[in-house]
C-alpha cells in the first residue's frame, strides 16, 4: 500500500512538474522572481527531452510501482506511458514538444514586455511636466 501511494504521488508530482514547465512562465508575469525557478525547470525539462537525462520522478515512480507488485514504467518513461498515444497521437510528439517550447518562449517574451513597460512607466512617472 505504501509503495502504491509513493508511485501515485510521483505521478501527481510529474504532472504538476510538466504543467509548471509548460505554463509556469506566465506565473512570472505576476511574480517576476518566479522566472528563475521556471528557467531552471524548463532547462531541466529540455535536458530530459533533448539529451535524454533520466527524471528522478520516473525513477521513484518505477521503483514504487515494481515494489507494489505493479508493472513498472516502460523504457520511454513517464511521458511515453501516460501521455504519448494517450493524450495525443504518438506521431505528434515532436509537434507537441515544439508547441510547449513556443508557449514557454511566449511566456518569457510576455514577461520581458511587461517588465519593459513597467520600467518605462516608472521613468515617465518621475518626470515633471
Amino acid at each position: 500500500m505504501v509503495y502504491r501511494l509513493i508511485g501515485d504521488t510521483a505521478l501527481v508530482l510529474h504532472l504538476a512538474f510538466l504543467a509548471y514547465v509548460a505554463l509556469g512562465g506566465f506565473l512570472a508575469w505576476y511574480r517576476p522572481a518566479a522566472f528563475w525557478p521556471h528557467l531552471a525547470c524548463a532547462l531541466y525539462g529540455l535536458g530530459i527531452t533533448v539529451i535524454g537525462w533520466t527524471c528522478p520522478l520516473t525513477t521513484v515512480e518505477n521503483w514504487a510501482r515494481v515494489n507494489a507488485g505493479q508493472a513498472g514504467l516502460p523504457p520511454g518513461g513517464f511521458i511515453d506511458h501516460y501521455l504519448t498515444g494517450v493524450v495525443y497521437p504518438a506521431e505528434h510528439l515532436v509537434a507537441i514538444q515544439v508547441a510547449v517550447g513556443a508557449v514557454i518562449a511566449l511566456s518569457w517574451l510576455g514577461l520581458a514586455l511587461r517588465l519593459s513597460r513597467h520600467r518605462s512607466a516608472r521613468k515617465d512617472s518621475g518626470r515633471i511636466g
